[in-house]
């Protein structure tokens, strides 16, 4: 998988970089890190993040480059917060590193794809199943990893199973033939 990141976003991030007081390390998912990880053609204008560690240093991402920032109005880009989220509990096991080289203080770290479509159902947008229908078409998710790791280490902690359960068959019966089982 190609981990390049592309013009506007790299001149975006080393100003970042640039303004940080500290290193900073964020974990990243959403249409940002499957551009980044999958080409996804799709635009975005965030980079939604779960964690940012230490956690102290959010604040001051947030200040630098969150929504309705200078630097955020300038690029048209930011980053974002993503408060209510349901992922992998495992996730930072499988965390990929996506930091562009001329970076000193930003550490970027993206969730696997499996993780990004499987933090991806409680949402089911539009958007969201474009995005799992772009990953299974490029054979870059496979039907079995995401059973499992949903089976594992996301339907023990999901506020509603069922409802979530149900996407992810109705995804795999979507995008991969899979029947329900």
């Amino acid at each position: 998988m190609p981990s390049r990141i592309r013009e506007p976003w790299l001149s975006f991030l080393r100003e970042v970089d640039r303004s940080l007081g500290e290193p900073v390390e964020v974990h990243c998912l959403g249409g940002f890190a499957l551009s980044v990880l999958a080409d996804l053609p799709r635009p975005t204008g965030d980079v939604d993040f779960i964690e940012v560690r230490p956690g102290s240093a959010c604040r001051e991402l947030l200040e630098i480059a969150g929504h309705g920032t200078a630097l955020a109005a300038k690029h048209s880009l930011h980053f974002q917060r993503v408060s209510i989220a349901e992922y992998p509990a495992e996730y930072e096991t499988r965390l990929l590193d996506i930091t562009p080289g001329s970076l000193r203080k930003l550490k970027m770290m993206a969730l696997e794809v499996h993780d990004v479509v499987l933090a991806k159902l409680s949402r089911n947008s539009p958007r969201d199943r474009f995005d799992v229908e772009f990953l299974a078409g490029k054979g870059l998710i496979r039907p079995d990893v995401l059973e499992q790791r949903f089976d594992t280490e996301l339907r023990p902690y999901l506020l509603n199973e069922t409802r979530e359960s149900l996407t992810l068959q109705l995804w795999l019966a979507e995008f991969f033939g899979a029947e329900d089982q």
